[in-house]
């Protein structure tokens, strides 16, 4: 077990894929050495390697160096799988032998973000508790049907890890550092950051990160959290001013005063942005997509989706190909 109290310096592998968030590699790689700086000693070791040698590329187009090819008869004690965009992809029979090895010869193995889509599709997450990006749970729960998926920021269950994006691959590290040296090196760390909100867990992943919303008009985010949960299913305005507390027109009006629209017109926008990622980065019938997103019909899905985006879902799938 790893997240347990030890002075013992931990050698962790980053096993790299292309296309993988800079950010949530960063929030994975730099707490370890903000904890060494903060402990005065090394309180990990890390390296990262690909599975050719080759130098993976981010996202955003940055080559990231690596010490070389991914040795799976090679022994860490932690091996973390960072990956993102079409993981699925990178699913091959040698790829996933590797990993399989790689994890039975550490003593935990981490997927960071999509990387927990390699995991899933190595076995790793069998009879587990995991998770991954919010856009994906859905879609990852039906692929690994004997996996617990929970919508978390981050979930441990040993000897397995996973996390949900960049901040929570940070709030992971920041547990692990806390559960090993302790609650005031977290502390330190974060600070390094100037991160206050440090999160455990169980905290379920946000679609809308509401940053200063929360703060200056709780109603507002509470609502706004509704929204996210009942994306298939609406409430109407009317049910979810009931449960923040006040009247149908007063939320009208905090909403118009803290993000400049009706909380109808918002709720509409918020299920339309998750109907065009699910046009975009899935081949879900546009049936299933309109139901996903509480539309009663395709014509419907299709007339808002055009108001908004200018073209209606067949032609924006069309484009991206």
């Amino acid at each position: 077990m790893i997240f347990t109290h030890s002075d013992d310096a931990l050698d962790v592998t980053l096993l790299l894929f292309p296309g993988l968030s800079l950010l949530s590699l960063a929030a994975t790689l730099d707490p370890m050495r903000g904890a060494n700086r903060v402990l005065g000693r090394p309180a990990f070791r890390w390296k990262l390697v690909s599975m050719d040698g080759k130098m993976p590329t981010a996202s955003c187009g940055l080559p990231i160096p690596v010490e070389g090819a991914f040795d799976a008869g090679a022994r860490q004690d932690v091996l973390m799988v960072v990956a993102a965009f079409e993981a699925a992809r990178f699913a091959t029979p040698p790829i996933l032998k590797a990993i399989r090895a790689g994890a039975k010869r550490s003593a935990a193995t981490g997927g960071i973000e999509s990387g927990s889509w390699l995991m899933g599709f190595a076995g790793l997450l069998d009879g587990k508790r995991a998770t991954t990006h919010w856009e994906d749970l859905e879609d990852f729960a039906a692929r690994f049907p004997e996996t617990d998926v929970q919508p978390d920021r981050f979930v441990v269950d040993e000897p397995v890890f996973t996390t949900g994006g960049a901040t929570p691959a940070l709030d992971c590290m920041l547990a692990l550092i806390r559960a090993r040296h302790g609650y005031s090196a977290a502390l330190d760390v974060a600070s390094l950051y100037i991160y206050e909100e440090v999160r455990t867990g169980s905290d379920v992943q946000p679609i809308v990160s509401l940053g200063r919303i929360r703060q200056h008009e709780p109603r507002v985010a509470d609502a706004i959290r509704m929204m996210e949960t009942h994306i298939d299913r609406p409430l109407t305005v009317a049910a979810i001013a009931r449960r923040v507390g006040v009247s149908t027109r007063g939320l009208e009006t905090l909403f118009l005063k803290t993000v400049d629209v009706s909380p109808g017109a918002y709720y509409v926008t918020l299920r339309l942005k998750a109907a065009r990622r699910l046009v975009l980065d899935t081949n879900l019938p546009i049936a299933d997509i309109a139901e996903r997103t509480g539309f009663s019909a395709i014509a419907s899905l299709s007339r808002a989706f055009r108001r908004q985006f200018g073209a209606p879902p067949s032609a924006a799938r069309r484009q991206r190909l």
